[in-house]
């Protein structure tokens, strides 16, 4: 049969499940475009700029349902969108990227978007390939999502060359897609010792991130059994029910909340489950890790990176954390955890309540907002976060209840996530509660994306944190150089932006007002709205993360550099 290569890819991507795409056309993907808008499964999504499409597709991954997918025209189309893919790509998320690409059999130099792409992207994504002939699409498009989703996910890209995208050519048929549910066998004797370390473990503790979800219900009871203190990684914080007693925070050490510290004093024994020990999570990797630690891992090449691994297990949590819980429910008995259950609330109830007791001027306090915010939004609502100071107000004040009700840029940690991926996420859970948290220097990378969200009538919200700077790296410079170079902002007119991509605005200014105009606000998006609210925050107390991390990393400096960062902050604190 004579088939386009645009329709042997919509009829690729239809069969692996996608729903969504999310680019801008442009003449070497016009044909692909005009296949997806007749498409009954897949909505074609026009972005205001690739790399916001590429959080969006970013986020559907994260909610689990279907494979971000993105359609997009080659050279400015994929380095626009190579923030969101690097993201991916750190954050171990599964993403598509269907780019066009140059007429490969013109005979002809410095076509337009004439670029090696795989050259580009080979750093951030799992794999590339480029289409030769019009029989190797739908496999190679099944290859692609095969490498995405196996192992440690990832991005994977695919150029379609113009002449096969747009032209028709022979095929012999169009295969379906063959569900392969074959996972690499556990190493029992792994597992064996694993139970065995923990069985003469006095203070044993669970850490855990992204990569613990699978698991999510083994972990609580695992947790349960070993009547053992919880702390997670960023990502983490939906991997372990921050309402669950045994849940203490992100992390622990210098850098964590009271609860986190109190309940891993004296940790003899550590379980950490799909995290990479990365440098956000462990407070610039002063985590004071054990001697004994266990770590699981679908990547391998993860394991004794930053800390030693006493045991490593290579594999789907999903799958050795249950054969870990069965192996030490022979080795030890379940153990009570009521006492370090009470140490945990009571720490959190302290940490809490010196926030709400925190006094901002003529603004809005991170405790009182997100207190309430907690207590006025679904108990299932997906949150998202961008990256700067507010993310790691939400990891300490904001409890994140289950499973992928969490997400926010991480080891790539790029800017101008949130919004994006708050429509990514509604798009894949249109019925759920989305609302998203940014800061008011992301919100000018990507807040255009907001009539995006408007166009498709999402309902959702978007609480902007307006402090008028680049408050997380503000605060870094404060201390050291008593200056803010490039870190304070002109101000923003949020409002004129909420009339400009047709999105119900609101304002938040005192504490006085955060019931009321929360509730308003969730209410407008329940009835289809796109809310933009701006938060006249206060950011005068600092998280326990902050503080922390700039200890932290004074203490790996060399005597001569701290000798010299020390007196220059004295210095300038003197004179101004």
């Amino acid at each position: 049969m004579k088939k386009s290569g645009a329709a042997l890819a919509r009829y690729a991507l239809e069969q692996l499940g996608v729903t969504h795409t999310f680019g801008i056309p442009g003449v070497h993907n016009t044909e692909l475009y005009d296949e997806l808008n007749a498409s009954d499964q897949i909505q074609p999504v026009l972005v205001a700029h690739e790399g916001g499409g590429a959080f969006m597709a970013d986020a559907v991954s994260r909610m689990g349902d279907s494979i971000g997918t993105m359609v997009i025209v080659p050279a400015a189309g994929v380095t626009h969108a190579a923030s969101g893919i690097g993201e991916a790509g750190l954050d171990g998320i599964p993403m598509l990227i269907l780019s066009g690409g140059i007429h490969s059999e013109s005979g002809h130099k410095y076509q337009l978007h004439d670029i090696d792409q795989h050259t580009l992207l080979s750093p951030i994504t799992k794999a590339t390939f480029r289409i030769e002939n019009h029989a190797q699409v739908i496999p190679t498009i099944y290859e692609a999502y095969r490498i995405a989703t196996q192992g440690e996910p990832g991005p994977v890209f695919i150029e379609l060359p113009y002449n096969i995208g747009n032209f028709l050519g022979d095929v012999e048929g169009m295969q379906a897609f063959e569900q392969y549910s074959a996972k690499p066998q556990v190493d029992r004797t792994l597992i064996k010792q694993a139970a065995e370390l923990l069985a003469s473990a006095q203070k044993p503790g669970l850490f855990v991130g992204w990569g613990a979800i699978p698991a999510f219900e083994s972990v609580i009871a695992l947790a349960e059994y070993l009547g053992a203190p919880v702390s997670t990684t960023l990502q983490g914080l939906s991997a372990f029910p921050g309402n669950h007693p045994l849940h203490t925070g992100m992390g622990f050490g210098d850098y964590a909340v009271p609860a986190a510290n109190e309940a891993f004093r004296d940790c003899d024994c550590l379980i950490a489950i799909g995290t990479r020990f990365a440098e956000i999570p462990t407070g610039s990797y002063s985590m004071p890790v054990p001697n004994q630690l266990i770590h699981l891992d679908i990547n391998p090449d993860v394991f004794s990176a930053n800390f030693p691994a006493t045991v490593a297990i290579a594999g789907d949590s999903a799958q050795t954390v249950p054969l870990l819980l069965e192996a030490i429910k022979q080795t030890r008995p379940a153990h009570d955890f009521e006492h370090i259950a009470t140490v945990i609330q009571s720490a959190k109830q302290k940490y809490q309540q010196e926030w709400l007791d925190y006094e901002p001027e003529q603004r809005v306090g991170p405790g009182q907002f997100f207190t309430t915010l907690r207590r006025l939004c679904d108990d299932d609502a997906i949150l998202v976060a961008d990256d700067g100071n507010h993310t790691f107000l939400m990891a300490e004040l904001m409890p994140v209840h289950g499973p992928r009700q969490f997400i926010s840029p991480s080891d790539f940690n790029a800017m101008g996530y949130c919004i994006p991926a708050v429509i990514g996420a509604k798009l894949s859970q249109p019925e759920r509660q989305v609302i998203g948290v940014v800061g008011d220097g992301a919100l000018k990378m990507t807040g255009l994306e907001l009539s995006t969200a408007s166009h498709l009538g999402l309902g959702c919200v978007v609480f902007v944190f307006n402090d008028g700077e680049l408050s997380q790296i503000a605060q870094a410079q404060q201390i050291p150089y008593n200056r803010k170079t490039c870190t304070v902002l002109k101000p923003l007119n949020i409002k004129a932006l909420a009339e400009t991509t047709d999105c119900t605005f609101m304002q938040l200014t005192d504490n006085a007002e955060c019931e009321g105009m929360i509730s308003k606000a969730l209410r407008a998006a329940k009835d289809g709205a796109t809310v933009l609210v701006d938060v006249k925050i206060d950011y005068g107390k600092r998280t326990r993360f902050t503080q922390g991390v700039v200890k932290s990393t004074l203490k790996r400096f060399t005597p001569r550099d701290k000798i010299r960062v020390i007196s220059r902050a004295l210095l300038r604190k003197v004179t101004g």
